[in-house]
């Protein structure tokens, strides 16, 4: 058994990529998954869900004899290569390595859907399932109150080359994603981190958009309720803005993306 294990594992990583990719996004020490490799050892209940989880096949696929693993898997049926690179692997065992990110965070954008003002939003990143989810709840009020908007999105993210990559859609809404992309502002610290959000404007005559974005890490001296209190448009100039944020937005103005005449 323990043979058979180690041959089917060892296929499935040199399909899969480096060794070292596989443990990170799995979450599973390298010199532990040596010793899986090299039939030293089986993993854990805990553990083979993992690696079958990662690898999208049965727990009990990994156990068969290494001939009809390699018939059930051959070259005329690359399902597990596919797999393996399926959008769902890249957010496995991702809540070791995003371990200091996890919390609440103000997020800060300028959308069209608001000339002259910056959206503060309130996301938080939490661990499940060995993977990191996010929850993203976002309002905004005109002045005369002919306009209040409410969106709740729910996401997964995941951590590469010291990337944030998160991917979310609207609660009560299909079909799209809004994808952001960051990375802190000081390779040490989670503070601040900057990147660029992709997303779709709330008005249906808008186009999807292109912006910078910048999140602060919340205190945990502050609750939920200041915290979503805190949620909504500022303007530009508002003193309420952090001078931080506010350089680190810059002067541009969010990009449209159009489709070509």
């Amino acid at each position: 058994m323990h043979d058979d294990f180690a041959r089917n594992l060892r296929k499935l990583c040199a399909e899969t990529g480096s060794i070292a990719k596989v443990c990170r996004a799995i979450g599973i020490n390298r010199q532990q998954f040596n010793r899986y490799l090299n039939g030293h050892g089986l993993p854990s209940a805990h553990n083979l869900h993992r690696i079958a989880s990662y690898f999208q096949i049965d727990e009990d696929a990994l156990f068969l004899p290494h001939a009809d693993f390699r018939q059930s898997h051959s070259a005329a049926d690359p399902l597990p290569i596919a797999k393996s690179q399926h959008f769902d692997a890249q957010f496995a065992g991702q809540a070791k390595p995003m371990r200091r990110f996890l919390g609440f965070y103000h997020g800060y954008y300028r959308t069209p859907t608001w000339p002259g003002h910056v959206m503060r939003t309130l996301i938080r990143l939490r661990a499940q399932d060995h993977q990191v989810r996010s929850d993203t709840i976002e309002r905004a009020n005109t002045p005369d109150g002919s306009i209040r908007q409410r969106a709740r999105y729910r996401g997964r993210v995941a951590y590469h080359n010291n990337r944030i990559c998160m991917y979310e859609s609207p609660r009560d809404t299909q079909g799209f994603l809004s994808e952001t992309v960051l990375m802190p502002v000081h390779p040490q610290q989670t503070s601040y981190v900057q990147g660029l959000v992709l997303g779709i404007s709330a008005r249906v005559d808008q186009p999807p958009y292109a912006a910078r974005t910048v999140w602060v890490r919340i205190s945990n001296r502050t609750t939920l309720r200041e915290a979503l209190a805190a949620t909504g448009l500022c303007r530009d100039d508002s003193p309420r803005l952090d001078p931080k944020v506010r350089r680190l937005l810059g002067n541009d103005l969010p990009l449209s993306i159009t489709a070509p005449e």
